[in-house]
């Protein structure tokens, strides 16, 4: 299962399950960025840098996920950035914030069955 293809099954949360199913895949697209553009592999180490290395080794390790707030996450990819994709997708803010703080440390731990990223990061 790849990390877009299992993010139905996260969509228990309120703040997901207001937004259509089809936009949060394509959200969390754009935040994981083209590859050409590092992708996982840059964002991972964006939070690792902003000093979430913890919640990071926890998603990419075979145990439970640790969670990271949706400030937090706004933090990392920048105010701007999530305004601009809130905007784009017809989303407001903070619930865009809390989604992606749902949905990214299940993705990430998708992308990471064996305990690493794709590619030996």
């Amino acid at each position: 299962m790849g990390i877009l293809d299992m993010l139905t099954s996260v969509m228990a949360s309120r703040a997901a399950s207001e937004l259509d199913a089809a936009v949060i895949p394509v959200v969390l697209r754009e935040v994981l960025g083209k590859g050409d553009e590092g992708g996982l592999t840059a964002l991972v180490a964006k939070l690792q840098e902003a000093g979430y290395g913890d919640q990071v080794k926890s998603w990419i390790g075979t145990g439970q996920n640790l969670p990271i707030s949706a400030q937090q996450l706004q933090e990392v990819l920048g105010s701007d950035t999530v305004r601009q994709l809130a905007v784009r997708f017809g989303i407001p803010t903070d619930q865009l914030s809390t989604v992606l703080a749902q949905v990214l440390p299940p993705a990430v731990d998708t992308a990471s069955p064996t305990g690493s990223l794709p590619g030996g990061a």
